[in-house]
């Protein structure tokens, strides 16, 4: 099946199929929230920006969205109650400045709007929150230790290629990291309408001209444009559907792991403390 976009579906999707559907935000009512009392919030958070020449800036957060719905679903059937929330559609990224369109949200942003939607959970009752995440450049991990200390929450990040390695070696033949083989057949699977393979280029990555910055434990970013010339990384030319099918419905499967296990966790089952280290969470309002 090609998955929708989960905030903005097509037309052909029915009203009363969009209203059974209490763990979408987007699409449920105040009524059916309260009767559902979602316990885990579920933030996808994508990014706007080049994805070479076959695939729409778009890219992470059709699949951040496709990938938090999908395993909602799987986790509500498994007696979870997560809700997944609209996507956050930018992200960082800087070094894609020069690169028509793209958007870019600063660190100090990225921090704003996640204490925020944290605050706004936790005061609530939710204070279970997954992040899944879709763009390479997002780096939640400092963000998570304070906000975690300070909201008494939980909060965990999925960044979903990293999940199911050895699924992703199986699957796909050439690797990569952006607008790849793997990218271009989770949007074949997804959203084929917005594929145009036909102008793939090979997503070829240059070399650092300055010596010591490409062996492990160094980093520095790439400055995209000069780094991959067609802003790919990684040949997409061996991607299908079928690829991506694969891929998308084991990764969902990991993370409505995820998710099931948050929604089942008690205060004191470590990592999650709850309240005040220990006090039960707040009911739902």
């Amino acid at each position: 099946m090609n998955f929708r976009v989960v905030c903005y579906p097509m037309a052909s999707d029915s009203e009363e199929g969009r209203r059974l559907r209490p763990e979408l935000l987007c699409e449920a009512s105040r009524p059916q929230l309260r009767e559902y009392a979602p316990n885990v919030a579920v933030l996808p958070w994508g990014a706007t920006e080049a994805h070479g020449s076959h695939l729409p800036y778009t890219t992470d957060n059709v699949q951040a969205e496709a990938f938090a719905a999908r395993a909602a679903a799987i986790a509500r059937e498994r007696g979870a109650r997560p809700v997944v929330l609209p996507v956050v559609p930018f992200g960082s990224n800087a070094q894609q400045l020069d690169q028509v369109a793209t958007c870019h949200l600063s660190v100090s942003t990225v921090l704003g709007v996640l204490r925020d939607v944290v605050r706004s959970m936790t005061t609530q009752g939710i204070d279970r929150l997954l992040i899944v995440n879709s763009h390479g450049g997002n780096e939640f991990r400092p963000f998570v230790r304070d906000l975690q200390f300070e909201f008494k929450a939980l909060i965990v990040v999925a960044d979903f290629w990293r999940m199911r390695p050895e699924l992703r070696r199986e699957v796909f033949d050439v690797p990569g990291d952006h607008a790849d083989e793997s990218e271009a057949s989770l949007l074949l699977h997804l959203r084929p309408d917005l594929v145009r393979m036909a102008d793939a280029g090979r997503g070829e990555r240059l070399p650092f001209r300055i010596e010591g910055l490409s062996q492990p434990g160094v980093w520095t970013p790439r400055p995209w444009a000069a780094i991959h010339p067609d802003t790919g990384s990684g040949d997409p030319r061996m991607a299908s559907a079928d690829k991506g099918r694969r891929y998308f419905e084991g990764v969902s499967e990991a993370i409505a792991e995820v998710i099931v296990g948050l929604s089942r966790a008690l205060p004191g089952d470590v990592p999650y403390f709850g309240g005040e280290y220990g006090d039960e969470p707040a009911g739902l309002h």
